[in-house]
């Protein structure tokens, strides 16, 4: 049987050491930990990686701590706009969904994208149109309250600025939300799942629901989910760029990684870091920021939730 294994982000970038209270950094890892052990639970039954990963980031979107889902970050209309990923591995099936709102967890309609259409990425309108042939329930816009996201906007409403959740000029830093598997048949998959920034303008769109920039997965090599400055993480393409390391370069998972996040995105200005497993269920999670909330579980024993460095 093939070594089975999932890691799971909330996040690169942390709230600064000094604010991150005792009581506050429990809370963080207890969801890390029960979305990390859900995730196990489906690989452990022998069920898919596409499973596994869809389960764990749900449990981190119906989370208020992550910028995901419930706790998604207000744009610049005092509204949400969420964006989400999914690929499976063994096929190079994947979907993806931008700009919706309402939809309590965005990762299972980039799955339903996947699988119930015959398309790759839907968007705004039509996206939300998607969700309502397949009977989706919109939550109201209160589910998606959150006074803590709601002063973060307060404090640059009306001016030009917006906030990367995990960006150094602030020291409110939450982000993205993803997860990595490789399942018992050696098959593997990724899930990124987002909010965005806030007070964002114009409809803008990360790098989380971008195959290839914020998420990627192919048997060959590796699947990635990647947090941090998206307008980096799509013009260096991340996701795939780690994979095309390891087929063209014959770079092992962890080489490939570090290379990415330690020494090419910050060549272009990025900050952030990625999760990334391959088909022998090895892991790597490299972040050139103070932290990122991170957690890995696999069938050889290792187990891991931090948040710092």
């Amino acid at each position: 049987m093939n070594t089975f294994s999932i890691a799971i982000h909330g996040g690169a970038g942390t709230l600064v050491k000094g604010m991150m209270t005792a009581e506050l950094e429990a809370q963080y890892k207890s969801v890390l930990q029960i979305a990390l052990n859900a995730g196990y639970k489906i690989l452990e039954d022998g069920k898919t990686a596409v499973e596994a990963v869809e389960v764990a980031v749900k449990l981190l979107e119906n989370s208020h701590l992550f910028n995901a889902g419930k706790g998604s970050v207000f744009t610049a209309t005092e509204t949400h706009e969420m964006d989400a990923s999914i690929m499976d591995g063994k096929t190079l099936n994947a979907g993806g969904v931008s700009l919706i709102t309402g939809i309590k967890n965005p990762v299972s309609l980039a799955r339903d994208v996947m699988e119930k259409s015959e398309h790759v990425f839907l968007a705004g309108d039509g996206a939300m149109q998607f969700a309502k042939e397949l009977n989706y329930t919109l939550e109201d816009a209160s589910y998606f309250y959150d006074e803590f996201r709601h002063n973060q906007w307060l404090e640059i409403k009306d001016t030009d600025s917006f906030q990367l959740d995990h960006s150094t000029k602030k020291d409110s830093k939450f982000g993205t939300v993803g997860a990595v598997a490789c399942d018992q048949d050696g098959n593997i998959a990724a899930a990124t799942s987002t909010g965005g920034m806030t007070n964002k303008k114009w409809g803008r769109v990360g790098d989380s629901p971008m195959i290839g920039a914020g998420n990627y997965a192919n048997n060959k090599t590796c699947a990635i989910s990647c947090t941090g400055s998206g307008e980096f993480f799509i013009r260096g393409v991340v996701a795939y760029d780690v994979a095309c390391l390891m087929e063209h370069k014959n770079m092992s998972l962890e080489d490939a990684s570090n290379e990415v996040i330690h020494k090419r995105i910050l060549e272009i200005g990025g900050d952030g870091g990625l999760i990334a497993v391959d088909t022998k269920g090895n892991i790597a999670m490299p972040f050139n920021t103070e932290g990122m909330y991170r957690g890995q579980k696999s069938s050889d024993g290792i187990e891991e939730v931090a948040i710092y460095g």
